[in-house]
């Protein structure tokens, strides 16, 4: 077996000279300063071609004349990292970023890739930084969908702005609040952050019903209507929880609730449906009687299977 011998640590004749510990310590810094004596010279020639430019392919032919350049150096695309990602189908992301392994590192558009990636549905901003030599990092903030939204018989998902976010899986979000009717998304936060802050009334709501685009209906699990006032929602609703704290009200089999007026409450029980007035002769116009979005049946609110 082979001797070994050991030599004392920390000796004196183990102590690096300076120039080394400034150096181990400057590895980094030198190592950098490598990338920028390599690069500058190419750079240079690429800007310079860039100002005798004329026209966009030029400029794109340009680009990937540098990329190719660089690219035998080594600086090609060795790593992508998405950051952020939820709910944005992966292949559409990958397609947007435009860039795959192997690529040359300089050889895309960061701006046109996040031009493409703020494209799509489920994206509300995007950065996309190109880390010398081969990394290229995407961030992303998701829009969070925020309610269902049931139009023309389709269901599509929306965030709190009332911008569409999908219309794809959307059973997926089935526990989103239900808006129905023309016009529900860009006025339905206000109406369902009241929902949210009087969980005796939301516990029997099945869905929000945007009337004339100018004001709501409730349709709520036993089949009845609760119509609200126009840009009066949270006084009708901190009403309407008195009265089912103290009546029950929403849990009695009932046609419609007509909360419209600030000094009147109709209450039509179901049993005399067949009694019920046009909706002219309560003072609406709206069609709001039978809780119908644009002429549908009263039935219509579902949620997606």
């Amino acid at each position: 077996m082979p001797r070994v011998v050991r030599q004392p640590r920390n000796s004196v004749n183990d102590r690096p000279g300076r120039l080394k510990l400034l150096l181990r310590r400057q590895r980094r810094v030198l190592r950098r300063f490598v990338w920028v004596l390599v690069l500058l010279p190419v750079l240079g020639a690429g800007a310079l071609a860039l100002r005798t430019a004329n026209g966009q392919g030029t400029l794109v032919t340009l680009r990937e004349r540098l990329g190719a350049a660089t690219a035998t150096l080594g600086m090609r695309v060795t790593d992508i990292r998405v950051e952020g990602r939820a709910n944005t189908p992966e292949p559409l992301l990958r397609a947007a970023i435009g860039v795959s392994k192997g690529d040359p590192t300089l050889g895309f558009s960061v701006a046109a890739a996040r031009a493409r990636i703020e494209s799509l549905a489920w994206v509300e901003s995007a950065t996309v930084e190109r880390r010398l030599p081969g990394t290229i990092v995407v961030q992303l903030v998701e829009r969070r969908p925020y309610a269902i939204w049931q139009h023309n018989g389709r269901f599509v998902l929306v965030d709190r702005n009332g911008q569409i976010v999908a219309d794809e899986d959307v059973g997926h979000f089935r526990n989103l609040p239900l808006i129905v009717g023309a016009g529900a998304p860009d006025g339905a936060a206000v109406l369902l952050d009241a929902l949210r802050d009087r969980p005796s009334i939301q516990s029997h709501v099945v869905a929000a019903v945007r009337i004339g685009q100018r004001r709501w209906n409730l349709r709520l699990k036993n089949g009845a209507d609760v119509m609200l006032p126009e840009g009066h929602e949270a006084a009708a609703l901190d009403r309407l929880v008195m009265l089912e704290r103290d009546h029950a009200l929403l849990d009695r089999p009932l046609q419609y609730v007509d909360m419209r007026l600030p000094d009147r409450l109709v209450v039509h029980p179901a049993a005399a449906a067949s009694d019920v007035k046009p909706a002219s002769e309560h003072g609406d116009t709206d069609k709001a009687a039978s809780g119908k979005p644009d002429g549908a049946k009263p039935d219509s609110a579902r949620r997606p299977t």
